[in-house]
């Protein structure tokens, strides 16, 4: 007998009451129970964020009131490091997606991408990966340059990594780390985005590639 999880808790942040409700359309469609609280912006995410005893996803708008550029999203990066953030955004300038992720971000998904995108890219990040849209992933790093981003990596994300690699879940790293499997996921986002790639797989393909070891 399994026991049931805890539904998924995920605020939306955005000043147009448009985009919060086809966002929570379609999250409410593929997450099935999941709780969505909207906000209008960041000042009252953060009061939600504060409110709420457990929060799996934060989604911000990149333009709304209170952000100041990517001041808004380092700062609740700063304070509330255990929460991922997807931005999402009118603009599809990939030097501003990626500057996004520089400062955090989990994911970086166009206002003007098809629901079932949106839907597959926020699902991604519940899973610990990172998502960008194909144009922002042209600019980025190729397989060369692979060992130099490897040095990026403090030795517990290498150690995570090497987990990784001998295809362990996520449970099976905490458990082996004695850390907590958030502490995990939080691991993996963060590895993902100093590698450069978009999933786990990428990163075992090229870890394997490169013989990478956390030892």
């Amino acid at each position: 007998m399994t026991v049931a999880e805890a539904p998924l808790t995920i605020i939306i942040a955005d000043d147009h009451p448009l985009v919060r409700e086809a966002l929570s359309g379609a999250l409410r469609q593929s997450l099935t129970g999941a709780r969505v609280v909207g906000a209008a912006n960041l000042h009252e995410a953060r009061a939600e964020l504060d409110r709420l005893e457990a929060v799996d996803l934060l989604i911000l708008d990149l333009d709304m009131p209170g952000m100041d550029g990517f001041a808004g999203l380092a700062g609740v990066r700063a304070d509330y490091p255990a929460i991922p953030v997807a931005i999402v955004s009118s603009t599809r300038e990939p030097a501003v997606m990626r500057r996004a992720m520089d400062f955090g971000a989990a994911a970086f998904v166009p206002k003007s991408a098809a629901l079932e995108t949106i839907s597959s890219a926020l699902q991604a990040v519940l899973d610990g990966d990172v998502w960008l849209p194909a144009e922002a992933e042209e600019a980025e790093g190729s397989d060369d340059d692979f060992p130099r981003r490897v040095a990026d990596l403090t030795p517990q994300q290498l150690r995570v990594l090497n987990l990784l690699s001998q295809g362990k879940l996520n449970k099976q790293i905490a458990h082996e780390l004695s850390v907590g499997e958030a502490t995990v996921k939080a691991h993996v986002t963060a590895i993902l985005k100093k590698l450069g790639v978009r999933s786990r797989t990428q990163a075992v393909i090229l870890a394997r590639r490169f013989s990478v070891s956390g030892e």
